[in-house]
């Protein structure tokens, strides 16, 4: 025979408040045994604790109601399991970004930026013919398009039997930073015309003149060595308008150890010599 307890028992069993008892009631999570038609009153039975008790824990883990609720009926095991194994694997990835903000926070309360950095240089970039992919993109979405942009730029160089004849690089419109949507483009330059293919096309990108900057690593953080270009070429009166260009030295294509990544950051300046 079930043993039967009030909600406040229940509560007090489970370490669930009688709130959020009755919030997952309410959303189909974890129903009572039985409802009073004329009271309302809820009644759980000690059946049903560790099925609160799994509940509680997965919500500790900040698990979506919806997938303790997939997790709970899963069909079997296997079923479960991957999608528990999801969860822990986007807790990790939350975790390890977590760290990496820690890290650069700690950095730059360590490593105030100098007031004129070293590490900056001019140079002249000619007009460089080059395939590219073009579109307009969110800047939450950056990073993934630019991973499948670039991916497919070298998986057409490769189909037609062309070495690319320079690092890849990007090209981003000031609206993609201030409104968080514009136009990209990421392009790998070579010196054969080749067959469009897909969204990749042939592309001269335009001759201009930068002061950039080196960023090792990861893209986390880059955002500091932008600020620190940025700083140069405001205090120097050098900018002008354009897009920001990237061009990835060593990158994703070259190793898949981020550590050992380069990106430089071009910001386009007036010319400073004839």
């Amino acid at each position: 025979m079930k043993t039967s307890l009030s909600i406040g028992d229940f509560s007090r069993a489970t370490h669930l408040s009688v709130k959020t008892l009755r919030y997952y009631h309410r959303v189909r999570l974890l129903e009572p045994a039985d409802v009073d038609p004329h009271t309302g009153y809820r009644r759980y039975t000690t059946e049903q604790i560790p099925t609160a008790q799994i509940i509680r824990r997965f919500r500790d883990l900040d698990m979506p109601v919806h997938e303790v609720q997939a997790v709970l009926s899963a069909p079997d095991a296997q079923a479960r399991n991957t999608l528990i194994a999801g969860h822990l694997n986007r807790l990790e990835e939350g975790l390890s970004r977590t760290q990496t903000a820690v890290a650069s926070l700690r950095d730059l309360l360590r490593q105030p930026s100098p007031a004129e950095p070293a590490n900056i240089a001019h140079r002249s970039v000619e007009a460089t013919p080059a395939l590219a992919v073009t579109e307009t993109v969110d800047l939450d979405d950056a990073l993934n398009w630019y991973q499948g942009a670039i991916g497919e730029l070298y998986a057409t160089l490769a189909a037609q039997n062309v070495p690319p004849a320079g690092p890849a690089g990007g090209i981003f419109s000031g609206d993609l930073f201030t409104h968080e949507r514009g136009q990209a483009t990421i392009f790998v330059p070579c010196a054969d015309t080749l067959r469009p293919l897909g969204r990749v096309s042939p592309l001269v990108v335009p001759a201009v003149e930068l002061a950039t900057i080196e960023h090792l690593g990861p893209h986390t953080g880059i955002d500091r060595a932008y600020g620190t270009l940025a700083t140069y070429v405001t205090r120097h009166a050098l900018a002008v308008e354009g897009p920001i260009r990237e061009y990835y030295l060593t990158g994703r294509h070259d190793t898949t150890d981020q550590a050992q990544w380069r990106t430089e950051i071009g910001w386009p300046i007036f010319r400073t010599h004839i």
